[in-house]
């Protein structure tokens, strides 16, 4: 990989950056459109952006693991014949995981230092978590001279979510934060991996996410909730439809057929992801002819399902969407990520992004008393390796 500058990290890595050090970035991510679609083997449209998680790894002649978090203020340390899941310091399992993948990969990996910082906000939806896991990736390609591609990294990087942290996402994350590309979205099929990269000109628009300063304190067990509700779909229609394998296979017809009359809550999870992923097949298109007004109106649909259809949304995010709904300034507006808190995602007329957050802000302190948090996103590149011992 190209050698880039030092001078682009945060100034308090530099104290730890030694000779020998192997230096990365790793992105955190939006997703335009194509919201629990992942897990059902659909598509997604994601992009990485400018916010990054930054990872430090010096080498060691042992077999020690020395983890320091810049801004937990906290240390851990284990070995790598005691390496396994930590309920300690559950922060140093998104390292340990992608570690434990290396090895299973049959790979040596020997001891090391390792220090990281970001300024990826946490708890925003914007996959901090990924963003770390694919930095440490890619320096362990580096530091184990393994040469694995990308694809290769960022399913490493998931199963380390899956085995050590816990939580069954989908590929989406850890994709975009290793195959991101400066103002490019990326189209990919959940199921074969295939992607294609799609220009974003946003010529006059500006993207935005409204933090609502909600946790996502129903995300991980609702999560998995959707998801059983989603495979009960899948196994209703299936038996009528053998070769159905995913929501990806299904229509709207076999679900008016063979679900709609057993669960009308099964049927409305699945309709909200077949509707989805139509939606992201129509954004490319709209991409492609530099159509910004329609593809707001259809984040402005995935909005209405995942409130409606898919129940992931809450009060606070609902507030935020319909607060910019009107506005003919705003081309669209959705909840973005698990759901149940986080950020909406805007796509907002440049000339007019001052005048929307004061407005905004000032309603949404006046109905729920908190200051609303803004974070402007460009889209930036993936994970990178910034300096190669």
């Amino acid at each position: 990989m190209d050698m880039i500058e030092t001078k682009m990290l945060p100034a308090s890595l530099e104290q730890f950056i030694k000779e020998t050090s192997i230096v990365s970035f790793a992105p955190g991510r939006i997703n335009l459109l194509g919201e629990h679609t992942d897990y059902n083997d659909g598509f997604v449209m994601p992009a990485s952006i400018d916010k990054r998680m930054y990872f430090v790894l010096s080498p060691r002649e042992d077999s020690t693991i020395n983890l320091k978090s810049l801004d937990m203020k906290q240390d851990f340390s284990t070995t790598i014949e005691n390496l396994a899941k930590t309920d300690h310091k559950t922060w140093a399992n998104y390292i340990l995981g992608v570690v434990d993948g290396f090895i299973k990969k049959g790979l040596e990996v020997k001891g090391f230092d390792a220090v990281f910082t970001g300024n990826i906000p946490i708890g925003a939806g914007v996959s901090s978590s990924a963003a770390l896991e694919c930095a440490v990736a890619v320096t362990l390609n580096v530091y184990t001279n393994a040469g694995l591609d990308k694809s290769t990294l960022a399913q490493i990087a998931q199963k380390a979510e899956h085995n050590f942290a816990g939580v069954q996402c989908g590929i989406m994350d850890q994709f975009a934060s290793v195959f991101g590309k400066k103002d490019t979205l990326i189209k990919l099929d959940c199921r074969s991996l295939q992607y294609e990269y799609k220009p974003l000109k946003l010529e006059g628009a500006s993207l935005l996410l409204f933090d609502s300063d909600v946790k996502h304190s129903l995300a991980s067990s609702e999560y998995n909730v959707r998801r059983k509700q989603c495979e009960e779909g899948v196994a209703m229609v299936k038996k009528y439809v053998p070769l159905v394998d995913s929501l990806r296979d299904v229509s709207l017809e076999m679900l008016d057929k063979y679900v709609y009359p057993n669960d009308t809550v099964v049927y409305n999870r699945c309709r909200y992801v077949v509707e989805e992923n139509q939606r992201v097949q129509q954004v490319a298109a709209f991409l492609e002819a530099g159509n910004l007004k329609a593809v707001g109106q259809k984040m402005f649909e995935t909005h209405a399902g995942l409130r409606g259809q898919y129940e992931v949304s809450c009060k606070e995010l609902d507030f935020l969407v319909s607060a910019v709904s009107d506005n003919p300034n705003v081309l669209g507006a959705r909840l973005m990520g698990g759901g149940f808190g986080g950020c909406t995602i805007n796509l907002i007329k440049t000339n007019a992004v001052d005048e929307v957050i004061q407005q905004v802000g000032e309603n949404y302190h006046k109905q729920y008393n908190k200051e609303l948090k803004v974070y402007p996103v460009s889209i930036g590149d993936g994970a990178t390796v910034i300096k190669n011992g």
